[in-house]
């Protein structure tokens, strides 16, 4: 195999699948697809509403010949396909493969003999030839390594992080063969300019990006522990956590939600396969029930600060800043804010939420959550920083309180002058 001839369908054009699709395009005729028919019109249009690609670099892949399609028949030419599309957890925070079987489903429509299926999706080792390679040889009659080749490159993408961005990422890169992986190397080493890192098998990088989110989601839990500790000695935890940082080896961590798409979901994975191979990983667990505990923690310290300031929560006036997982980022993904919002919602307190990033229809789509297009000054009881978005950093948030009124910062991202408790 070589890179040579290679046409490239991606399936998902989302925080990952678009960049991805832009940088294949700079090399190779590339197929951008995804089933949400809006989104392809947007993308069609040179807009992406994830922020992750400007217009520019979307004109200039569409000019190189990059085309976009909700069309499965659009990729019939494409030889190598890569799938990006979520694998999130149900109800039960078990695996939900079902956006994966799907896309498989669809790529099989069109996969021909000799073609290169490659997952970018997270997964629990095993899954990638156990469940896809073994779906789509029963939907195709193929056999892996002889009729088509499978491998396996996990995304590492960080919504809204414009210095860690695809191409200067290293990238893993596994193939069901030798001659897979090292076709794929090749093809990968064509956008990455960090360059990429061959594992051995497939299984390797599988467990590999399992444990990279949840290396982070043990060592956040291991703050938000701290702070719970801490503030019961009432000594501030983030004072504590900067004095300790000046030693060299110190991993600095800080406490808080834990939400996207990656750091809460991903541990699930690894607990699942491990319980499946008759070992249940008791400090993952415990770090999930954690972090998972962590927005009924900050309810609890907000009504008991309401409480100790004779403020009642019922029908309390309360703004949420920041509803997006994360900072400077449109991504709503597994949010924790919104079970906050929920929960002071359920106790009576009428809650307005505003977001300088996300997009209003999605906070509705997906969360149940009408954002507050402009915040009223002087209004509200109580105001929580939730999301350290910069338009909240460089306002004056205090003016959206009443004279007496008291605000949250859950960052630890303003003036401790300026603020009545944070974290």
């Amino acid at each position: 195999m070589n890179v040579a001839g290679v046409k490239i369908g991606v399936i998902g054009q989302g925080y990952v699948g678009l960049p991805l699709a832009v940088a294949f395009a700079e090399y190779f005729p590339t197929v951008g697809f995804d089933i949400n028919q809006t989104r392809i019109a947007q993308l069609q249009a040179n807009e992406d509403n994830t922020l992750e690609v400007s217009v520019e670099a979307l004109i200039k892949a569409q000019i190189k010949g990059l085309t976009f399609s909700a069309d499965v028949k659009d990729m019939a030419d494409c030889n190598c396909y890569v799938v990006t599309v979520p694998t999130p957890v149900d109800n039960n925070n078990s695996p939900d493969l079902s956006p994966l079987k799907a896309a498989t489903e669809s790529l099989c429509q069109v996969l021909n003999k000799g073609d290169v299926v490659v997952y970018e999706s997270t997964v629990y080792p095993g899954a990638t030839e156990n469940i896809c390679g073994q779906l789509i040889s029963e939907l195709t009659g193929y056999e892996l390594n002889k009729d088509f080749f499978l491998g396996y490159s996990p995304e590492r993408i960080n919504p809204g992080d414009k210095v860690h961005t695809l191409t200067n990422i290293i990238k893993v890169v596994s193939g069901s063969d030798q001659a897979t992986a090292q076709f794929l190397q090749s093809l990968y080493d064509r956008i990455i300019t960090a360059g990429t890192h061959l594992a051995p098998t497939i299984q390797v990088a599988e467990a590999a990006k399992a444990i990279e989110n949840t290396q982070r989601d043990v060592n956040i839990a291991f703050m938000n522990e701290l702070l719970m500790m801490f503030h019961k000695m009432n000594i501030d935890v983030l004072d504590v956590i900067d004095t300790a940082a000046t030693k060299w080896n110190f991993l600095k961590f800080t406490p808080g939600l834990v939400g996207g798409h990656c750091i809460g979901i991903d541990p699930y994975y690894l607990i699942h396969q491990s319980q499946q191979s008759g070992h249940f990983p008791e400090l993952i667990a415990t770090a999930r029930r954690i972090n998972e505990d962590m927005p009924n923690y900050v309810t609890s310290r907000i009504l008991k600060l309401m409480a100790m300031n004779k403020k009642h929560v019922v029908e309390s006036k309360v703004l949420v800043l920041g509803l997006t997982f994360k900072e400077n980022c449109p991504d709503l993904r597994n949010t924790r804010v919104a079970d906050i919002v929920h929960e002071l919602q359920q106790l009576h307190a009428h809650v307005d939420v505003h977001d300088a990033w996300a997009d209003a229809d999605d906070a509705v789509t997906h969360l149940n959550i009408e954002l507050t297009p402009k915040p009223n000054t002087g209004e509200y009881d109580l105001v929580v920083l939730a999301v350290a978005h910069e338009q909240y950093i460089n306002d004056q948030v205090r003016k959206y309180l009443k004279n007496d009124g008291l605000l949250v910062d859950l960052k630890g991202a303003l003036p401790r002058s300026l603020v009545d408790e944070r974290l």
